[in-house]
């Protein structure tokens, strides 16, 4: 008799392949993780980046979540039509996206909606377009504590930008986001000194602005920083993957208690040599932005060998002797489940082992109605 994992799908001769698999149960499962890792639920600011669909969004908002960080325009939306009290738009807008965030801020009022600013021309250009539809849009200022592709660093420029932008109509500087994606070192200790180090100039650049009578909020963090940010006083901490989590960050942070809940099912198409099989799991199904060993990985199938990849096809060395046949379903982790979620306009929900539904994932696209 065939053991029943967790992951298994009973019906799965329903499913074409390739799918992207949701397990409520365990995405559920995460959003309380997360929720016990922190002193306060109001210092969350879940990033929706990963998992771009309402479900998930009420989920949290059912859990007691009440603020979100989000990446596009789309996503911005999809949290406005569940109506997110309060969404941080981790962006600084530009050209027609300050028509569009204008336009979302309009048509969402139950939304609070904010920004990101890092220069004072992008700045001009907001409180104009603010003061033109007789609005107000806080902002916090973006500052580079190491990823180095957008921010100001956290220093007295910062301190005149905060200043800048306090003195111009239409918008109110109430914060401060620091992103510090760019620590993921799998030792904890390593990682938590990488991050004191880069997050001493943000708590020094908050008591300068304090002391000019400011009262900025600090954003901060992602998932390989949640639970040493979580344990800073008074900082909103905004980890997106651990919703779903992934293979890559398993990986990594072992010592994090979050769960596999999405998976790519596939199928062995063709066996095109004694030892290797082909596989439904293409560019166009799977994150494949690493190393060809690290695209996906078989739950069920963890001895494969990745040998080639092109848009629809995923070539793997079995062996010898192997026992693959072509319809053979195979269970994949992405390694990288943000974009990969993208690549799929729906996910099949499975609960009991049984396809039960589906959620869209309405934010992948660039438009949804603004």
């Amino acid at each position: 008799m065939t053991e029943q994992r967790w992951y298994t799908i009973k019906d799965v001769d329903q499913l074409d392949t390739p799918a992207l698999v949701i397990y409520p149960h365990r995405v559920k499962q995460n959003i309380d993780i997360v929720k016990n890792l922190i002193d306060d639920v109001y210092r969350l600011r879940p990033h929706v980046k990963t998992h771009k669909n309402s479900h998930v969004t009420q989920l949290m908002l059912d859990a007691g979540i009440t603020k979100f960080k989000c990446a596009t325009i789309a996503e911005a939306e999809m949290l406005g039509m569940a109506n997110a009290p309060d969404v941080l738009l981790a962006y600084q807008p530009g050209g027609p996206k300050i028509k569009r965030l204008i336009l979302l801020i309009l048509t969402y009022p139950a939304t609070k909606y904010s920004c990101l600013i890092d220069n004072q021309q992008s700045a001009k250009a907001i409180s104009d377009a603010a003061i033109e539809n007789d609005i107000n849009l806080n902002v916090f200022i973006d500052l580079d504590v190491g990823m180095h592709r957008t921010g100001i660093i956290p220093d007295d420029e910062a301190v005149k930008l905060y200043k800048y932008c306090a003195e111009l109509p239409g918008i109110t500087p109430i914060g401060l986001h620091a992103y510090d994606g760019h620590i993921h070192d799998a030792d904890l200790i390593e990682r938590t000194q990488k991050s004191n180090s880069s997050f001493a100039p943000v708590l020094k650049l908050q008591a300068e602005l304090k002391q000019k009578a400011f009262t900025p909020i600090v954003v901060s963090g992602s998932t390989p920083t949640y639970s040493i940010n979580a344990a800073r006083p008074d900082i909103e901490c905004s980890p997106g993957t651990f919703v779903y989590w992934d293979r890559g960050y398993q990986s990594a942070f072992i010592e994090e208690p979050f769960l596999t809940a999405a998976l790519i099912v596939a199928r062995v198409i063709s066996l095109p040599t004694d030892t290797t099989i082909c596989i439904d799991c293409g560019h166009k199904s799977i994150a494949s932005e690493s190393e060809l060993s690290k695209r996906i990985f078989f739950l069920n199938a963890p001895e494969l060998k990745m040998k080639g990849h092109s848009e629809e096809h995923l070539v793997a060395d079995a062996g010898e002797d192997h026992q693959y046949n072509i319809g053979d379903v195979l269970y994949g982790l992405p390694w990288h489940v943000c974009p990969t979620v993208a690549l799929y306009e729906r996910a099949i929900t499975i609960e009991n082992n049984i396809i039960t539904g589906e959620w869209l994932n309405i934010a992948r696209d660039r438009i949804i109605t603004i």
